[in-house]
């Protein structure tokens, strides 16, 4: 019985081996990460990079609201990457994945792909790209979707390794979607333990305050001076006052956040109508269509920034057309609300009278940045950036 191992048997198992090693080299990858957008990031790197690849981009279904939305990408050709806009929307790919005819990773060429149809400049060469569905217990997910650099379809046998990835991903996904939620529950928890700390403190407070009374009631039936009674009267008003201003303060921290229940898209669009009601403003509002769920601190504070400006615009600038632009990509989320009014010179005008210093330090405070500028008569332009990537 001969037992020699041919070139073809020897070829096949250096495939097989080279197969398990990149699922191996993954799968270490995402056990390590809890965090989505690491676990995401993580996985197309590591698939483009073991697979020779080039760009990828994956789609994410929004828990919430069941809508897609793009969560990660890399490398993506300037025809993409410098108007974001070219990836909202449908396309080919999500048609299909919610027809439920993506049952496994094919090859999208660019007659099929509705975001690079007719695209000749810009595309860094990219003319086909691979899409993977991603499940997780037969409950849809998103799409992974990779890109070779040398304009290839890729393989079968490519295809099915990547499948095999997507539910490598799709594990990760679910794991960091169930972290998150389990933080949030914490975060709700600790939330209501400080609401009992705050009472109990204000509690010792008002003790504080009433016994000063009680003393100052006492001196006076028994005939103290009047100047110590008053000190002690004095003493007790800012305690009163900084009690006051403590519990103000802690009940604005802790309160519910403004757009619980809604989306930040929703609640912008909602401000917008309610503040520009009654005005001869003509507003023109212009919202991602496909809007990924944001850090809740993010979503207050761009609600808030944008609170403060569009405000700024009905009270002050006499506009006839009020514009607000919300742009969302995997890196970042800008706000820009601008309006054709009598703007204002920056170097004789406080900048505090139209509220920028608020709305600088809370973009800060976010980690991003508010940029303003106006020309008398021409109206006023404010631009907020905020960072969504964590620096590594």
């Amino acid at each position: 019985m001969n037992h020699a191992i041919t070139a073809t048997d020897a070829e096949a198992l250096r495939q097989r081996n080279r197969e398990l090693s990149i699922l191996n080299v993954i799968a270490e990858s995402l056990n390590r990460e809890i965090d989505l957008t690491r676990a995401l990031d993580t996985t197309l790197s590591r698939v483009v990079d073991l697979f020779g690849l080039h760009t990828g981009w994956i789609w994410l279904l929004n828990a919430q609201t069941g809508e897609f939305y793009l969560a990660a990408v890399l490398n993506l050709p300037p025809a993409l990457s410098e108007k974001p806009r070219r990836m909202e929307g449908w396309c080919h790919c999500r048609e299909s994945y919610e027809d439920g005819e993506m049952s496994g990773a094919a090859n999208i060429n660019i007659i099929q792909c509705t975001r690079l149809k007719g695209l000749v400049k810009g595309t860094d060469g990219l003319r086909a790209h691979a899409s993977v569905p991603l499940y997780a217990h037969g409950k849809p997910l998103g799409i992974l979707n990779v890109v070779s650099g040398d304009w290839r379809e890729l393989s079968a046998a490519e295809l099915r390794l990547l499948y095999t990835v997507g539910d490598l991903l799709s594990i990760a996904v679910e794991r960091a979607r169930l972290f998150a939620q389990r933080t949030q529950i914490g975060a709700l928890e600790e939330r209501n333990r400080l609401a009992r700390e705050i009472h109990d403190t204000l509690a010792q407070s008002i003790s504080g305050i009433a016994l000063q009374l009680e003393s100052a009631d006492a001196l006076l039936e028994a005939g103290a001076d009047r100047a110590k009674v008053a000190a002690i009267i004095g003493h007790t008003l800012e305690l009163t006052r900084a009690s006051l201003e403590d519990a103000r303060r802690s009940v604005m921290d802790l309160r519910a956040a403004p757009l619980d229940g809604q989306t930040l898209h929703t609640a912008l669009a909602a401000l917008i109508t309610a503040q520009t009601a009654g005005t001869s403003l003509v507003p023109h509002i212009e919202l991602d269509r496909d809007p990924p769920p944001l850090p809740p601190n993010i979503e207050i504070g761009l609600y808030r920034i944008a609170q403060e400006a569009i405000a700024n615009v009905v009270r002050h600038a006499h506009a006839s057309h009020l514009a607000v632009e919300l742009i969302t990509t995997t890196d970042q989320i800008s706000l820009t609300i601008e309006d054709d009014g009598r703007g204002f010179d920056p170097a004789t005008i406080a900048a505090d009278r139209f509220g920028l210093i608020g709305i600088s330090e809370r973009a800060r405070l976010l980690g991003g940045s508010a940029e303003s500028s106006s020309t008398l008569g021409k109206g006023t332009r404010l631009h907020v950036a905020i960072p969504l990537r964590r620096k590594l």
